[in-house]
């Protein structure tokens, strides 16, 4: 294969290739690898350096022993080097395989009776390489038909709406174990009837030790009223179950506890419980809040006057 390509092809190709191979097998992110990893960009110059060292080794020594063979040897070299690729034993078989043409010693006999101007055909038969794609391409049609027509195969269409049924599946999945990213800023009030039994579960199993099961407030306050100590509402809320109540005697922090949507699932169904009235309350505690961000509404407040008639 050297005499085809020479040192000047050979070198150039390897180290591309070497390169190539290691962008694609190395992890280096925005950045090409042999920026990334140094190291190893030195290593692969080094081996390529010493590769193209031997390559002019050899050829000074090739020029060598070229000056020390006699007139015979160089001139039987010479006409080796003068073949081409196309001279090459193994392929003119291969594209005698292929075609199988006939010597145009043996045009004679491929002659047909057509004659058109002068213009005369010959007889030879279809290459083989288009007779077996020609079969090839019969075959796949049939397995093509029998598949989609016959035994309804899945089509594209079908493929791709199954892909996206099972990336839905995936993400879910992926939901269910993946970071939550949820806090003050982007949590929503819950009213779905699923999110706050989990949420009464929830308060049931860590609050109501503090707050009675009916959040009517025992050590902690009363969850019950409009009255509260650090703002209502379900970010304010989020926030001091999430951070912990007051320093030095207010509640514990539950982060650690707790991810984002079960604190979400929680606050919710404490709101839930405003007004509900439990038996026997403790004291109300803190403000009154009123959710600044809630539309403005105007309130009527309508006089009677009382008609009836005073006798004197």
């Amino acid at each position: 294969m050297k005499k085809f390509f020479p040192v000047y092809v050979r070198v150039p190709v390897i180290f591309f290739i070497v390169f190539g191979l290691m962008e694609f097998f190395v992890d280096s992110g925005d950045r090409p690898a042999f920026v990334k990893y140094p190291m190893i960009s030195v290593f692969l110059f080094a081996f390529l350096f010493i590769l193209i060292a031997i390559e002019i080794t050899l050829s000074a020594v090739n020029r060598v022993m070229y000056q020390l063979m006699t007139p015979e040897e160089k001139a039987k070299q010479e006409y080796e080097s003068s073949l081409s690729f196309s001279e090459s034993t193994w392929y003119k078989n291969l594209m005698q395989k292929l075609t199988q043409t006939s010597p145009i010693e043996k045009e004679g006999e491929l002659l047909m009776d057509h004659d058109y101007d002068g213009i005369k055909e010959l007889d030879n038969n279809l290459p083989p390489w288009w007779v077996y794609l020609f079969y090839i391409c019969i075959i796949f049609g049939v397995i093509y038909v029998v598949r989609y027509d016959v035994l309804g195969a899945d089509d594209q269409e079908m493929e791709l709406k199954k892909a996206m049924a099972q990336a839905k599946i995936e993400v879910e999945e992926y939901l269910k174990t993946a970071p939550d990213l949820m806090d003050e800023k982007t949590v929503v009030l819950l009213t779905d009837g699923a999110d706050l039994a989990i949420g009464k579960e929830i308060f049931t199993t860590n609050c109501a030790a503090c707050h009675r099961a009916d959040a009517g407030g025992q050590i902690g306050p009363n969850l019950t009223d409009d009255k509260w100590i650090l703002g209502g509402g379900i970010k304010n809320l989020f926030h001091t179950i999430t951070n912990g109540g007051r320093d030095g005697k207010g509640m514990i922090a539950w982060k650690g506890t707790l991810k984002p949507k079960e604190i979400q699932k929680v606050a919710s169904y404490i709101l839930s419980l405003q007004g509900s009235n439990p038996k026997d309350p403790k004291e109300p505690e803190g403000e009154v809040w009123v959710d600044d961000s809630a539309p403005k509404t105007e309130t009527a407040v309508v006089k009677t006057i009382d008609t009836t008639e005073v006798k004197k």
